[in-house]
């Protein structure tokens, strides 16, 4: 089994996930549109403040990619959410574990952060199931949340505290 690589992404990565996000597998289950420009991946790549955007690998192709975003308001500043998605073509390789226990790694270890959160569609189970291992609890149901192929769909709001 290759090694599964982790690391920021780089501006040379906007074509890839240009690519990635563009798939109907992967923007279905996300809060992302169909055919997304070149130009928004190359902006989501320019440095922000409390931006961090993490890509994993495999055999140097972009496997995966997780957000994370650290609320910049100072009374929210131990806070953090993110997005992940994870190509298809890995799918059951450990590459969502990979991508969210370096995120956590930088939340508990380097960002004091004590609160992750986010949201996912009520009936992606795969998610779920990833979320629930590395500790995240659903801490409420935003009902008719975002517009998925035509229809209103309920997401799961879930967060972790440090332990």
């Amino acid at each position: 089994m290759s090694e599964i690589v982790i690391r920021h992404a780089e501006a040379r990565d906007a074509e890839d996930l240009r690519q990635f996000y563009a798939l109907p597998e992967v923007y279905h289950n996300l809060l992302q549109l169909p055919h997304p420009p070149a130009e928004l991946w190359e902006d989501r790549l320019k440095p922000q403040p409390g931006r961090r955007q993490l890509v994993a690998c495999i055999d140097n192709q972009l496997a995966g990619n997780l957000t994370l975003m650290v609320e910049q308001n100072p009374r929210r500043s131990h806070v953090a959410t993110f997005g992940m998605a994870v190509s298809s073509a890995f799918h059951n390789r450990g590459v969502a574990s990979a991508l969210m226990r370096e995120m956590i790694n930088l939340c508990d270890n380097w960002l004091r952060i004590d609160r992750i959160e986010l949201t996912v569609f009520v009936d992606n189970a795969p998610a779920l199931a990833v979320y629930r291992k590395f500790g995240f609890e659903i801490e409420g149901t935003g009902k008719r949340y975002a517009l998925r192929n035509g229809e209103f769909v309920d997401s799961y709001f879930m967060a972790r505290m440090k332990g």
